[in-house]
């Protein structure tokens, strides 16, 4: 019976409520899309020539690019991502800073 009077307490409720913006504002700022940062001490190799196959209704084609694997570049083909709506896909990009290279992740953008 303890348990059930605590339950009905507004102190009880006015805890639970802080509990809960709390968590809530935690979460809203943490980064859902931390990614790792991608730093190349060398340009990337010129794109390739890819074959996009035929277009596919609810898809964008991400088209292939070079990834640095520590001590060089491997190539990444081109794949289909699911369409989000009222969004358009750009695709990822390398971006000289200084004498290095970043990777900048291909997102949806509004």
């Amino acid at each position: 019976m303890k348990a059930l009077k605590e339950w009905a307490s507004p102190n009880f409720a006015v805890k639970a409520v802080l509990a809960v913006v709390t968590a809530l504002t935690t979460l809203a700022s943490v980064s859902a899309f931390a990614q790792e940062v991608i730093i190349a001490p060398s340009a990337p190799p010129p794109m390739r020539t890819e074959v996009v196959p035929a277009a596919r209704p609810g898809y964008v084609w991400d088209g292939g690019h070079w990834r640095w694997a520590g001590r060089g570049y491997a190539w990444v083909p081109g794949h289909w991502r699911p369409v989000r709506v009222g969004a358009h896909w750009v695709p990822g990009h390398w971006v000289q800073r200084g004498p290095n290279w970043r990777w900048i992740e291909g997102h949806w953008a509004r």
